[in-house]
């Protein structure tokens, strides 16, 4: 007898719930990027606490590389496309912006999901907790098969 399901109910529909990164097939042209990066750099540039003169001496402070204002405005303006934001200016941008959007943003290119700081405590008990789940179930047939041969 099939089960009615009662509209009244919750149900569980665990795509709405959770966003699960899935990368780009790799086609002609599907990864360029550019556009993309140059909003994120400006969105992050305009909502950061620091202005783009205290970002740039930080940047460049912690890559000894002079590093202007002038440089992350094209970095981040669309009319500049020549203007290439380098890969290795990424982890000083992220420390002068406390964020980890640059990061974040490959990680979701790529079809991954990027955990820092305390987030690795509960993404590790939840790898701990399934292991445990299928431990326990390999447990029980093992004792299942042994309680079947006596």
């Amino acid at each position: 007898m099939k089960r009615k399901i009662d509209g009244r109910q919750l149900s569980m529909d665990f795509e709405a719930l959770f966003e699960i990164p899935t990368p780009k097939d790799p086609i002609a042209g599907s990864l360029d990027y550019g556009l993309e990066i140059r909003h994120l750099i400006s969105d992050t540039l305009k909502t950061c606490k620091k202005d783009r003169f205290v970002v740039a001496a930080e940047m460049s402070r912690l890559t000894g590389r002079e590093i202007s204002k002038g440089q992350l405005d094209s970095w981040s303006a669309e009319s500049r496309e020549g203007w290439r934001f380098p890969l290795e200016f990424a982890p000083a941008f992220e420390v002068a912006t406390e964020t980890y959007v640059l990061s974040e943003f490959l990680a979701r290119k790529r079809g991954c999901k990027l955990f820092a700081g305390e987030d690795l405590y509960a993404a590790e008990l939840g790898k701990l907790e399934t292991l445990k789940n299928e431990i326990n179930s390999k447990i029980k047939l093992l004792k299942q098969h042994i309680e079947s041969k006596r």
